[in-house]
């Protein structure tokens, strides 16, 4: 089994990109329009509408790596319309009418995600599915009918409750009780999905910089060790690695996410299962898990593992330790027994960005910009950002630019050790809490708790 090598994702389409297959480094001072920071789906989305907008702009890509190295290409593959963030906490910029309208935003943006890769020839194993929230216990089972309760009292379309006998008809789950299933989600491959994007964008004008580390950013300038980019307009788009910039290690924490990946099953093994649809699957455990059939019939799963590392570092590489790999085989092995002993091709782990009030933001002033914050729906959630700072570049307004995550202002992080022991304490109130479910039958209360002490604004 491969281990980190940055996602089988990448080992998929022939490895991630060596030093002499990259883009060119930024070498010398050039001027631009706007300079983007991050060439993940954030920056690449901006570039993409920004460049079809107007195609006069000349638009530079600044990345520390190369196209996908982020979380672009190391994610679940959840095209998902999933909020990233707290309805409570966007009801207080503008109301429940604002927060509704932002979702309807997200649910549109899957659908534009999927034209236009289609518009552009972006292959990227697209399958518009939907997706199961799935319980598999009897306290998993109380979450989940109180989720679809508040969902019908929001108004939210297209939820439809499945019972036992009805998921069961579309996949075969071990002590699966009833599921949710919303139609506004697609499967995707992420790094066919980037790599389509960052070839794209060139094909629009837009340049990249690979192996281009930024030193300092600020209105106007873009420095890296061999070069700078001088720009009326720059945006960062960093999300998880935001951390590693000066005076911003408090501002979004960098979660660590990992996940393992099977090697293809049976045809047998298939027939067991069923999941012909292809949706994304994700249960109602505190520390969840998601997953997803991938186009070779592989499943691809993934969790929390060992969520933050002191100091908000990150391993850019992503390396997973074995006691992440076991847990998640061992989560795998539990939804599908039938699949107990199956090899395992490859582990990889990667950052999310997650604000102090697990809400994402889009914010641009005074030449300035960033979005991130993403809380592990950044697949759509960047696209639609990407798009949102383009428009306020333009200087254009529009729906999106109304919406409340827009020049949001949210409070840093504690300080370590705080910020450590917070995060580090929550995740394992989380899974004493499963573990106890698991063995009583009962609700915890022990995740509660920790989860409104730990998320209070």
């Amino acid at each position: 089994m491969r281990n980190g090598d940055v996602s089988w994702w990448w080992r998929q389409v022939g490895g991630a990109p060596g030093a002499r297959n990259r883009r060119l480094s930024l070498s010398g001072d050039v001027e631009a329009d706007v300079c983007i920071i991050g060439a993940g789906y954030t920056g690449l989305w901006a570039a993409y509408y920004l460049a079809t907008a107007d195609p006069t702009l000349r638009i530079a890509v600044v990345e520390q790596t190369f196209a996908g190295f982020g979380a672009s290409g190391r994610n679940g593959g959840w095209l998902t319309a999933a909020l990233p963030g707290s309805r409570a906490v966007l009801n207080k910029v503008d109301g429940p009418d604002s927060t509704k309208a932002l979702e309807q935003a997200l649910r549109d943006q899957v659908d534009e995600v999927i034209a236009v890769a289609a518009r552009e020839g972006i292959e990227a194993d697209i399958v518009k599915g939907g997706e199961f929230r799935v319980a598999t216990s009897a306290p998993q089972l109380g979450r989940l009918e109180r989720a679809y309760a508040h969902e019908q009292t929001w108004g939210t379309p297209d939820e439809h409750w499945l019972e036992e006998n009805e998921l069961a008809d579309r996949i075969r789950m071990n002590g699966a009780l009833a599921a949710i299933w919303t139609p506004h989600c697609a499967r995707i491959h992420p790094v066919k999905l980037v790599q389509g994007l960052a070839e794209t964008v060139e094909r629009l004008g837009v340049t990249i910089y690979e192996d281009s580390a930024v030193t300092e950013a600020g209105e106007g300038l873009v420095r890296t060790a061999a070069g700078s980019v001088r720009a009326p307009a720059v945006l960062r788009c960093t999300e998880g690695f935001t951390a590693q910039f000066p005076g911003e290690r408090r501002t979004w924490l960098p979660m660590n996410s990992s996940m393992v990946v099977t090697a293809p099953l049976t045809t047998q093994q298939w027939d067991a299962i069923g999941w012909e649809g292809r949706e994304v699957l994700g249960d109602e455990a505190h520390a969840y898990i998601y997953a997803q059939r991938t186009a070779d019939d592989r499943i691809a799963i993934g969790g929390r593992g060992v969520p933050y590392r002191f100091g908000s570092r990150t391993d850019d590489f992503g390396v997973t330790q074995q006691v992440t790999i076991d847990q998640l085989r061992g989560s795998l092995e539990t939804l599908f027994p039938d699949l107990q002993g199956i090899e395992l091709d490859h582990a990889w782990s990667g950052v999310l960005g997650v604000p102090r009030d697990w809400t994402a933001t889009v914010t641009y002033a005074d030449g300035f910009g960033y979005a991130g914050g993403y809380v592990g729906h950044g697949v759509n959630s960047a696209a639609l950002a990407g798009r949102t700072l383009a428009d306020l570049v333009l200087g254009s307004d529009t729906e999106r630019t109304t919406l409340p995550w827009v020049q949001r202002k949210v409070r840093k992080w504690e300080p370590e050790p705080f910020r450590y022991a917070g995060v580090m304490g929550l995740y394992a109130a989380y899974r004493q809490a499963d573990r106890r479910e698991s063995l009583t039958g009962r609700r915890s209360g022990i995740a509660g708790i920790a989860d409104k002490i730990s998320r209070k604004p």
